[in-house]
């Protein structure tokens, strides 16, 4: 009803009939006050009607609901042009166009506004984007506006419709990409501008969000030499650079992207970014003192500049100052505080109170960051549920004496598993101590290969993986082994025989490990669930791990953990060794002879003193791993016991059984 209304009034808007019009806006406001089109609607009657103040007021009403809406500014645009006050219209119209430069009334009025203050250069580039957007077909033009203004689904579906008409036309498919990008479809994303480039090799920034898309899919050698080609042409481009520097940090490159970082600090217009970055390298590298020197400065950049206060939290050795906490709940209690600095800060708050020994309070900020966060995911408990059981019916015995013999036979590759939090960097720190042993990072190229054996939803509405499993050959087998071990190269600076992939989500496709790499060494990091769940309950990733955001959702993720490595162990086993964390802490070089020997490394004493190890290491385990082991994180969680019966409630059994 409310749409069909609104549909009315736009016609009647567009015959000039404002009094109607703004009657029936303000008689749709009774039952849908905040409704943004109406809100529009009444300030475009307004205006129409001469109550310029009263369309104004109407506005800035919009504007507190809705500050991302490209319409409203140009409406107060038009607005100023009926006051005749130029310079406002002229900010009112950047403003617009900022959010979205699909709107060529925006673009005109700019334009003749220009012209008239003189300014020629201006008024030529406006000039430019109306000709531009001419030249795009009118389809293209309504969905880009309508992507821009957050529209996502009509913007796709105008621009589907286009594409199935028309065929191929590179800005259609341009915007299809981006609706990719925006949904986290990266796949398509990728597929659409690799097509967009080879019809357009010249498209520069078509390239460019090819290249930001490769890096998002962790296809950093691909993504460099993207940003190289661009660099070629532009070589003072910040953005170009300031890519290149992202996927050399990709690349392990942390040296080389530092120097880039700093060059681009120089002169920025907006440095808090840039100081971030620079933090996240140092303290990858282990230089906390400059790390938390950069953090500051991004947060004195940028105020409520939430994630550089998370980033000295996630230090996990960094202590607040009390002015430093009273700037954050400041800031956190701030109506103007974007909802991703709100939940950074609580993230921060929760960490800073818990150091401070207000337990309480601090496991307030936790749930309330963890409720904030949890409200963006989207995240669905039963599809994991639903992929395990499926896991558990095409990988059984059968299967795995078929493929006796097939996979690549390289030993090269050793997987640490399991949930975060729970021990794996500890690990790996040990491992690659070694020799002979590469630490790398959490790498995605086996998940991306179940993505690509995923494919498309079948028919029934089942993905393909891990049903395609059963239909692998022996020759397939290898070749993906193969395929893996190349795509993993490019961080293997050391040339080292033995490299670690600490991706702890792979405990889900143990079966696709073994068949295509049947020599590589599989440990299960595994902690105390109450401990080990809790700890990811504190823990705001920068990226993935959705099911960390909710105690209830935890519980379920670690209990179908243990069903799901309970079936490895009786189709596999002696596959998979499982190393618990407190046997680490509590036995060391025990510990540390068992992992060697499991891998078939000598024991070298550089393992046993892991915490002197020089090396990069991006997980928030970090600064702990480089100092030397201890018992104190065993317990923490039991400040938290009072607020933690949902949690032991939703574990049931797993609080004893993860043992067996």
């Amino acid at each position: 009803m409310v749409e069909r209304e609104v549909q009315r009034i736009r016609e009647l808007l567009r015959l000039r009939q404002a009094a109607p019009a703004l009657r029936a806006t303000e008689a749709l406001l009774a039952t849908v006050p905040e409704n943004r089109d109406v809100l529009y609607l009444r300030a475009v009657a307004q205006r129409l009607s001469g109550d310029i103040p009263a369309g104004l007021d109407t506005l800035a009403a919009l504007e507190r609901l809705y500050p991302r809406f490209s319409g409203l500014y140009q409406e107060r645009g038009h607005c100023y042009v009926a006051r005749r006050q130029a310079p406002e219209a002229i900010d009112a119209f950047l403003r617009a166009v900022n959010i979205n430069p699909a709107l060529p009334a925006s673009w005109r009025l700019l334009e003749s506004l220009y012209r008239m203050g003189g300014h020629t250069q201006e008024a030529q580039q406006a000039a430019e984007h109306v000709a531009t957007l001419g030249q795009l077909p009118p389809e293209i033009v309504r969905a880009t506006a309508l992507f821009c203004d957050g529209e996502i689904a009509p913007a796709e579906e105008l621009t589907r419709a286009y594409l199935r008409a028309h065929g191929d036309h590179v800005e259609a498919m341009r915007l299809l990409a981006r609706i990719g990008l925006e949904r986290d479809v990266l796949d398509d994303a990728h597929l659409l501008l690799r097509k967009v480039i080879e019809l357009a090799p010249d498209y520069h920034l078509a390239r460019f969000e090819y290249a930001q898309v490769l890096a998002k899919r962790h296809l950093f050698l691909e993504a460099r030499a993207q940003v190289e080609r661009l660099l070629a042409v532009e070589r003072d481009n910040r953005s170009y650079r300031t890519l290149h520097a992202l996927t050399l940090v990709g690349l392990g490159e942390h040296e080389q992207a530092l120097a880039l970082y700093r060059e681009l600090l120089v002169g920025a217009a907006q440095p808090a970014e840039l100081h971030l970055s620079i933090a996240h390298s140092l303290k990858t590298l282990g230089a906390t003192e400059a790390a938390v020197s950069e953090y500051r400065a991004a947060a004195n950049a940028r105020p409520a500049y939430g994630e550089a206060y998370w980033s000295l939290a996630n230090l996990k050795t960094y202590r607040f100052a009390d002015e430093e906490v009273d700037r954050m709940r400041a800031a956190e209690a701030s109506p103007a505080t974007a909802t991703v600095d709100r939940y950074h800060l609580c993230f921060a708050l929760g960490k800073a109170l818990e150091d401070q020994g207000m337990f309480e309070p601090s496991f307030e900020f936790y749930r309330r960051g963890n409720a904030l966060k949890r409200a963006t995911s989207g995240y669905d408990p039963a599809t994991l549920e639903a992929g395990a059981q499926l896991q558990k019916a095409v990988c059984g015995r059968a299967l795995f004496a078929r493929h006796a013999g097939s996979g690549s036979p390289a030993p090269d590759p050793i997987f640490i598993v399991g949930l975060p939090r729970a021990g794996s960097t500890l690990i790996e720190q040990i491992l690659a101590s070694h020799s002979a042993v590469e630490g790398t990072q959490e790498l995605a190229d086996l998940p991306r290969m179940v993505n690509g054996l995923q494919g498309r939803d079948t028919p029934a509405g089942e993905p393909a993986y891990p049903g395609i499993l059963a239909r692998l050959t022996a020759a397939d087998c290898r070749r993906l082994g193969e395929q893996y071990l190349r795509d993993t190269r490019a961080y293997r600076a050391s040339g080292r025989p033995r490299f670690i992939d600490k991706m702890p989500n792979n405990f889900r496709h143990i079966g696709l490990i073994h068949l295509i790499l049947p020599n590589a060494r599989i440990i299960d990091a595994r902690r105390e669930p109450l401990a080990c769940c809790f700890s990811n309950f504190k823990q705001l990733f920068a990226q993935g791990q959705m099911f960390t955001y909710g105690l209830e959702d935890i519980a379920r993720y670690y209990r179908t953990y243990l069903e799901l490595m309970r079936h490895w162990d009786e189709v596999l086993p002696g596959r998979v060794l499982r190393v618990h964390y407190e046997d680490v802490v509590g036995d060391l070089e025990g510990s540390v002879r068992r992992l060697l020997d499991y891998c078939g490394l000598g024991l070298e004493p550089a393992c046993l003193a892991f915490h002197q190890t020089a090396r990069s290491v991006r997980t928030p385990s970090s600064e702990q791993v480089r100092r030397p082991i201890y018992r104190d994180g065993l317990e923490q969680w039991r400040h938290y016991e009072p607020w933690l019966g949902p949690l032991r409630e939703a574990l049931g059994d797993a609080v004893e059984s993860y043992r067996e």
